[in-house]
């Protein structure tokens, strides 16, 4: 079915009169942020203390297991209401108050976490051996589980120190993010120092009334300067202020956050952690993850070597051209220009010409339609929808085959000052069974930093903006199509390093020939991309595979070595690993950790996570679709089935069995990328 037979439309009127809006607010102001805040926190406070209060020889499904679901939900569905705005709100005193507001729940969180009453009455109900399903068994499980993760059969000094040391750790992270989120570094070039950029791009700039231009540090400036300009001072300059990003507030809270993290692992009888977090993951231990990156790093080291003898010829060969002098380096602002290059000449990759075929407003319709058929789904924009910025839009999403409203979703695509920096799905309100015993409707968040379109230019994406936008929508469809009865295993609650599998999934499409043409046409014309420009595309999919899964590499390593010793000095360790493993030096006085969110942001001790789950994101892919047929609704709907809705209620190795028909593989995995193939393992 092509998009024109698939549009994505307004609600329509017979919908609106049960569907449409839901209840979430974004209107609130700073004062009625704390007030809501502490009611919510002392709502969930009496739910729990009513279970609390229950003699251990009463407890039963009813009054101790449900009552904690519906505590949850409750506490779910409200909670974002208050700690999202801080990523997203216009008003700067709105993100404060949300900023305030995450702190206080995050610091509730560890307090509930810590209810020993609580735990002992679970204990009491499992005790007794009730007959549950198998859900409501899993539910139980992972409380008396979490409990004894947070230490709560341990003595109440104990006790007591991991409380306090969980609440200064979650301070400490609320406060990183913060620092990156309010972060306005910008830098000032002429024009000839933006030198190889596109007309697109610097009709986009701020030009100051010196001539110059304004470019920040948001992705939309940095990643194409990185990549095209050719003047080497710019990139430099660039480089060394994106990894200087809140350098000496960020590296003092990081090098804060690690011994911090050793002591409650210590604590709770782990020797690192690492081994704390690794424990309730696939991979189990650090032993397992640091096996898996070693044995990836040496099926990558020739091909990594090999790419970076051809970039360092590039570049000897254009400063012979240029009449500049050859030092005989790659640094770490040459890497993202000679990697383009890369696939300029080896592919022929038109980067100029390629990008006029990509508008987002296609690329969102060509997406929409894809997810839409491929996974049995009805998507209608929300009009008039209440929303926190008037560039964000609302969808309703159907079941197509029973007319279900099954979740909603928001898109909120460009920058803003004060906006959150990356790209990243936020579930904004869980699905799961209400105390009602209906069903409430999961609500996610689609966040984002394209370039904004100009009244005389349209927004524009790169292809890597575009797999990163079927990225981060993959992590919505899970949140949406989720149909679990607990909150707790709701989305994209699984394990961390089974997380990122059905996004990376969903990436593959970006590289295959028909959904491409579904999502492109010319900007100015509305013609269809050449099959000429679409097939160096796609070839170009191999292009510094090795270079760039090293760089996965240097990351993982890094947080791993944070992770698993008592202190860091964390510059440091950057610096040594992309020494050890790339063979390019760090920029002297930069400190690309103190802008690594993830280290802040829930993947402390699994960034590894990218590069397993990948493994296993290719392995359903290449086994199932690319056999079955890419845009196949069969193999679509078993997917949305078996993976998207057990959300966490099921082992991810388990849902992987059942899609898959076997024990995964990492053939597909080195396939793809051209590299050579590993032994089995991870």
């Amino acid at each position: 079915m092509t998009l024109q037979d698939r549009p994505v439309a307004s609600v329509p009127d017979r919908f609106l009169s049960t569907h449409g809006q839901n209840e979430l607010r974004w209107d609130l102001m700073p004062d009625q942020i704390k007030c809501k805040t502490d009611k919510l926190i002392q709502k969930i406070t009496q739910m729990y203390d009513n279970v609390g209060a229950l003699d251990p020889d009463e407890v039963s499904f009813e009054n101790t297991l449900k009552a904690l679901a519906d505590a949850k939900m409750e506490y779910a569905a409200f909670r974002h209401i208050l700690d999202f705005p801080q990523y997203v709100s216009p008003c700067r005193e709105v993100r404060h108050a949300s900023t305030e507001a995450d702190r206080k729940l995050s610091d509730f969180d560890v307090e509930l976490s810590m209810r020993e009453d609580i735990f002992q009455r679970v204990l009491a109900l499992q005790s007794k051996q009730p007959d549950l399903k198998s859900e409501a068994k899993r539910f139980m499980e992972r409380l008396v589980r979490l409990g004894r993760r947070n230490g709560l059969h341990l003595s109440k000094d104990v006790q007591e120190e991991i409380k306090s040391t969980l609440k200064l750790i979650s301070k400490l992270c609320i406060d990183f993010n913060k620092n990156l989120n309010e972060d306005d570094t910008h830098l000032l070039f002429t024009v000839d120092e933006l030198g190889g950029m596109a007309d697109s791009y610097i009709k986009g700039l701020e030009r100051m009334e010196d001539g110059r231009f304004r470019v920040t540090l948001k992705y939309p400036h940095y990643f194409p300067l990185m990549k095209r300009c050719h003047v080497q001072e710019t990139r430099r300059r660039m480089e060394t202020a994106f990894h200087s990003r809140c350098k000496e507030v960020n590296t003092a809270i990081l090098e804060q956050l690690i011994p911090l993290r050793a002591r409650v692992a210590r604590l709770l009888g782990f020797s690192s952690h690492a081994n704390y977090v690794l424990a309730v993951n696939m991979a189990q231990n650090s032993a397992t993850v640091a096996r898996f990156l070693d044995e990836f790093h040496a099926a990558l080291k020739l091909a990594g070597k090999q790419e970076l003898r051809y970039i360092l010829e590039l570049k000897r060969r254009e400063c012979e051209e240029m009449g500049r002098t050859f030092d005989g380096q790659i640094h770490a602002w040459d890497m993202p220009y000679y990697m383009n290059q890369v696939e300029q000449v080896k592919f022929a990759v038109d980067k100029d010409k390629l990008i006029e075929y990509f508008p987002l407003e296609m690329v969102t319709q060509g997406l929409l339609s894809i997810y839409q058929d491929l996974l049995g789904l009805t998507f209608w924009q929300v009009p008039n929808a209440h929303v926190w910025h008037d560039t964000v839009s609302l969808y309703s999403v159907q079941d197509t085959a029973s007319g279900e409203e099954i979740g909603q979703f928001y898109l909120d695509l460009h920058p803003r000052e004060g906006k959150y920096g990356h790209a990243a799905c936020f579930g904004l309100q869980p699905g799961g069974l209400g105390p009602d015993g209906r069903r409430r409707r999961p609500v996610a968040a689609m966040v984002a930093n394209f370039t904004k379109p100009m009244a005389s230019w349209p927004s524009l994406l790169q292809h890597h903006e575009v797999e990163t936008f079927f990225h981060e929508f993959g992590h919505v469809m899970h949140e949406i199509c989720s149909r679990t009865d607990y909150v707790e295993f709701s989305g994209t609650l699984v394990e961390t390093d089974f997380v990122e599998v059905p996004s990376q999934m969903l990436e593959n499409w970006v590289w295959e020939k028909e959904p491409l043409q579904r999502m492109t046409q010319h900007y100015k014309d509305g013609s269809p991309i050449p099959d000429s420009l679409l097939d160096k595309l796609i070839a170009s999919r191999v292009a510094n595979m090795g270079l760039m899964n090293l760089r996965q590499v240097v990351l993982s390593k890094v947080d791993q070595a944070l992770h698993t010793k008592p202190s860091a000095d964390t510059a440091e360790e950057f610096a040594r690993h992309c020494r050890d493993i790339l063979g390019i030096p760090a920029t002297p006085g930069t400190n690309m950790t103190a802008s690594f969110s993830h280290l802040a942001g829930g993947y402390d001790g699994q960034y590894y996570s990218y590069l397993w789950s990948e493994v296993f994101s290719m392995d359903i892919f290449f086994s199932r679709f690319k056999k079955e047929g890419v845009m196949n609704p069969k193999v679509g709907m078993e997917y949305r089935k078996v993976i998207l809705e057990a959300g966490g209620s099921v082992d991810g190795a388990d849902m992987l069995k059942a899609f898959l028909g076997r024990e995964p593989s990492q053939e597909a995995f080195f396939q793809c990328k051209g590299l050579p193939q590993l032994g089995e393992s991870g």
